[in-house]
């Protein structure tokens, strides 16, 4: 019985050290933290196979919130139980709150778009991106119809950017992989382990649903400001589709307009935001300081994230029975191939558009994606090269 505990705080030290790194070296956005994910969990320490890593991308894809801290949170549930999912949603989210908390009580207005560090990130997300986009097109694009659902997914989601054309795209792929692979029917043995039972989901559906609901009314019915702050963060966290770029202009809404939060405080935020690793949600720590110092910047943050903690809490102990089902696998094929798609267009803009912007930039992202694909170096070693690299870049050329 004692040897059991001590393996489970072990495996819990353990998520909670490795997303805590992750956490602290993921730079470049959302779908770079999938590839960090993956080059760290199923590469590096095989927590999960190939196509159970793609099918948890392609659901946190599908649910609404952010994409990259729901499949990290999906990660550490299915490794170690609730307490594992917490562990790995802190460790990953934790270190950004805390820069972006200091950010906004102490160098607000402090100017970081430009620096040369910053830049070297972004083209270590372009090694990262590339990477991760290559492992999984030879896994889940393998046949041409695959690659071809690849390819309507990659060519709609750069020429037709709105917040739901993810989910429109997603949604399609899943048709047309039902209707193309009615043929297949090859075995699945791999299984998604998950020590959460299904009433769990059931009560954290309706908590997602309730608070919902439930929020607006207590808002209207009460004067309290930090009511006020969870709905309009809550809410936030629960509508997005397509991940944290998305929830910028959403919570420009919900902020400026209304006298919470100055245009200008804003835009500086909005830079911290970019300059910090993990999940651009975290923003939402920044404004909450803002507002009302730390302990703001804490409630905002337990307000925006706990929609995505309680969706993939709601759905997980359903996903690994609807994955195994004959139909649903096959619509899943279309779908993982949709996924492959989403991530080259994401690959092109924002990463590449934003970080290759002149010969030398190419060149170093070469030798960082060498570095990690080649060389075999740990991504925390790519990660300080690229900052090191941009400075040194910025200062010679």
């Amino acid at each position: 019985m004692t040897e059991k505990k001590s393996v489970t705080f072990q495996s819990l030290m353990e998520i909670l050290m490795v997303s805590t790194r992750l956490g602290l070296t993921s730079f470049g956005g959302p779908v770079a933290h999938l590839g960090y994910f993956h080059e760290e969990y199923v590469r590096r320490r095989k927590w999960m196979d190939e196509k159970s890593y793609a099918d948890l991308v392609a659901l946190c894809q599908f649910l609404p919130g952010p994409a990259s801290s729901q499949v990290g949170i999906g990660v550490g549930l299915m490794r170690g139980g609730l307490l594992g999912g917490l562990f790995a949603f802190l460790g990953f989210t934790i270190p950004s709150v805390l820069a972006l908390i200091i950010f906004a009580l102490i160098l607000q207005g402090f100017d970081v778009g430009d620096a040369g560090w910053i830049h070297g990130l972004k083209i270590v997300a372009v090694a990262v991106v590339a990477h991760a986009v290559l492992g999984m097109a030879q896994k889940l694009t393998p046949d041409l119809p695959r690659k071809s659902i690849a390819l309507f997914a990659l060519a709609a989601t750069l020429l037709w950017q709105t917040a739901f054309t993810q989910v429109g795209v997603i949604i399609v792929a899943a048709i047309m992989g039902y209707i193309l692979f009615k043929s297949h029917n090859a075995e699945d043995d791999s299984r998604m382990h998950f020590p959460i039972s299904k009433g769990v989901g059931y009560v954290s559906l309706g908590l997602f649903f309730g608070l919902l609901i439930l929020l607006p009314i207590l808002r209207e019915a009460t004067a309290l400001n930090w009511i006020a702050m969870f709905d309009s963060f809550y809410r936030s966290g629960s509508l997005v589709f397509g991940g944290g770029h998305v929830v910028l202009p959403l919570l420009e809404r919900e902020f400026v307009p209304t006298g919470w939060l100055s245009e200008e405080a804003f835009l500086a935020g909005y830079g911290a935001a970019q300059a910090v690793p993990g999940p651009l949600f975290t923003f939402a720590a920044y404004i909450g300081a803002i507002i009302n110092g730390w302990q703001g910047g804490l409630l905002a943050t337990v307000a925006i994230f706990l929609p995505a903690f309680l969706l993939i809490l709601g759905t997980l102990p359903f996903w690994d029975a609807l994955r195994r089902n004959s139909n649903i696998s096959r619509a899943l094929m279309g779908v993982n191939a949709a996924v492959v798609g989403i991530l080259i267009a994401a690959f092109y803009h924002p990463i590449w558009t934003s970080s290759i912007l002149a010969p030398i930039d190419f060149v170093f992202a070469a030798v960082l994606f060498s570095m990690l694909v080649y060389w075999k170096l740990s991504p925390w070693i790519v990660v300080v090269t690229g900052a090191v690299g941009g400075l040194l870049l910025s200062v010679v050329f």
